[in-house]
């Protein structure tokens, strides 16, 4: 693994960069690690999938992207050159960008894009992390092909809180489409309806056995008897969350979004899109006289289309050919499944990784998850329900991007037209939020941020709705990690469920899912000046506009402000 971190290959490149990176480096602080140079050139490649050959946008010429190995402390510099014709931006998810708000990516949020034939040199230091997270484009849909993992391995010399494994491997779950995606998302857009489907899910970028064509496009881990692997799983998907399991096999989980959690052993996993969960596998004792399958497929109660396939990955203890054995998952809409995980999942809360539960809030709030609509324009004709077109929001507010980045509007105070501090910290007009939908379903659009002081601590409800059905959403808190402290279904009854919070060891992470029909509750400390979106991971929902942004004020030291833009920052 440490080899790994060498990057030796990178080097004849990197060397000519360096002394421009030192130059237009945003001025974060230099920690004990060191420093490691990327170069990131995103260009078309032609890839075949499916037995259909397509031009698609990868980093380096790779699908998926180069794996970022670090440790603890180290300082990443990703200087992005874009060769493409679409804009393009990247979000190095989980990240907390303390010092390095500049860094964090998302489209029209902290930075204009990259436009084509431009750069930008992205710098930041890991701080307080450690596990699994990863890294995407962060505008319109080229997060389906532009995605790798970011490892962050502990200091030197600090061990896993578990088992040592002898072997590491990242799983990234993704989607593949025949069609071009962002004539996709395009499409879908202008005709109001919900978009086309993915042909395809895919491990590592291979779409596996069970697909027509894909029996060489497999992804394959070979494995010893009596060995501990540490499997690194991450859902790139762009729009399902899915179940994990692998035949005749169980694994302990030990890690959610680059947290420890307290092991448990078990043998079907969810893991939505955004989240990582790390398992430890432990191979059978003797070399079985059979393959495996690790197969994933959907979990989701949408009344919509979605793609139901399974990706198939093969687990091998020998290079001969042999009979495999498929797991059992569950069905694509099984919720109570899918409760049974997320609900064991509890912070190590140990001595050395404590729980840091607020345990004093200072604000409540509680917004309302779901779909909607919009009217089709005059003269038009929509596809969506009842001749609409379909739209998300979050307490029925449709999250508008501006042409302007909002951090450079709060740095600069420009903020007249670009965003406003407004948003609603409560539903406006109340309903029965998992019953009968009411009558006008249209929601509201604007650009709107909940503004609050630097170190404001937040207990923070969400609540699925019925409008347009029932559905799960993994929402996705950028700069920050918070605590699940609860979750249920039905209306969130504000004077019994806080009685059943966890307050010792909830788990903790970056990602969430509401849960469909339902409610979860989440505490966070705003400890990180700046704009913060915070959106739905299925990229169908972010595009009708499930986002919103936190603004978190200067704090009094020095440490605690936003630092100038750095001066190779993109201009709109």
């Amino acid at each position: 693994m440490d080899g790994a971190l060498s990057n030796s290959h990178f080097m004849s490149q990197i060397l000519l960069y360096k002394f421009a990176f030192l130059v237009l480096a945003l001025p974060v602080v230099q920690s004990a690690g060191v420093t490691r140079y990327y170069n990131f050139d995103v260009r078309l490649q032609n890839v075949t999938r499916l037995c259909k050959t397509k031009s698609i946008p990868t980093v380096n010429g790779q699908f998926p992207g180069p794996k970022i190995i670090v440790r603890e402390d180290d300082r990443i510099i990703v200087r992005v050159v874009n060769h493409l014709n679409y804009n393009v931006t990247f979000h190095w998810h989980g990240i907390r960008q303390l010092g390095s708000q500049w860094s964090d990516g998302p489209s029209y949020v902290t930075q204009c894009p990259i436009r084509s034939d431009q750069s930008y040199v992205y710098n930041f230091t890991v701080t307080g992390q450690r596990g699994t997270l990863w890294w995407h484009a962060h505008f319109s849909w080229l997060r389906v092909h532009l995605y790798g993992p970011l490892i962050i391995l502990p200091k030197e010399g600090v061990a896993y809180p578990f088992p040592q494994p002898y072997k590491e491997v990242p799983i990234m779950f993704g989607e593949w489409f025949n069609s071009d995606p962002e004539a996709v998302i395009k499409q879908a857009l202008q005709t109001g309806a919900g978009p086309n489907i993915s042909d395809a899910y895919t491990i590592n970028g291979l779409p596996g056995p069970l697909y027509n064509c894909s029996a060489k496009d497999t992804f394959k881990l070979n494995v010893k008897p009596s060995r501990t692997y540490l499997l690194r799983l991450i859902n790139a998907a762009l729009n399902s969350e899915l179940f994990f399991s692998i035949a005749n096999h169980s694994f302990t989980v030990v890690e959610t979004d680059a947290n420890y959690v307290k092991p448990f052993s078990t043998n079907t996993l969810l893991i939505s899109p955004g989240q990582t969960i790390n398992i430890l596998l432990s191979t059978h004792q003797t070399t079985p006289s059979s393959s495996f399958l690790m197969m994933a497929s959907p979990y989701t109660t949408t009344a919509g289309t979605f793609d139901n396939t399974t990706v198939a990955g093969i687990l091998k203890y020998t290079a001969k050919i042999l009979p495999i054995n498929k797991p059992t998952l569950p069905s694509f809409n099984d919720t109570g499944a899918a409760t049974n995980f997320t609900t064991k999942l509890r912070s190590l809360a140990s001595p050395s990784y404590p729980a840091r539960v607020p345990m004093k809030v200072d604000r409540y709030f509680f917004f309302t998850v779901g779909l909607g609509t919009d009217p089709c324009p005059k003269n038009g004709t929509c596809q969506g329900p009842n001749g609409t077109k379909f739209a998300a929001s979050i307490n029925n507010v449709s999250f508008v991007r501006p042409t302007i980045a909002m951090l450079e509007a709060q740095y600069y105070h420009f903020l007249e037209g670009v965003f406003t501090a407004d948003f609603p910290g409560v539903p406006l007009i109340p309903f029965n939020y998992t019953g009968t939908p009411p009558n006008n379903t249209f929601v509201s659009h604007g650009t709107k941020v909940v503004k609050l002081k630097f170190n404001t601590s937040v207990e923070l409800v969400m609540q699925d709705t019925s409008i347009q059905g029932a559905e799960s959403h993994p929402l996705h808190l950028h700069g920050h990690d918070f605590f699940v402290v609860g979750q249920g279904f039905g209306n969130f009854n504000p004077y019994k469920d806080p009685a059943q919070f966890n307050l010792i060891d909830p788990n903790e992470r970056n990602t969430v899912s509401v849960p469909s029909g339902g409610w979860v509750a989440i505490r966070f400390v705003l400890d990180n000046p700046g704009v913060w979106l915070m959106h739905c991971h299925l990229d169908v929902h972010l595009s009708w506009g499930l986002a919103m942004a936190w603004v978190v004020e200067d704090g009094p030291l020095c440490n605690q402000k936003l630092p100038p833009p750095p001066l190779d920052l993109p201009k709109c």
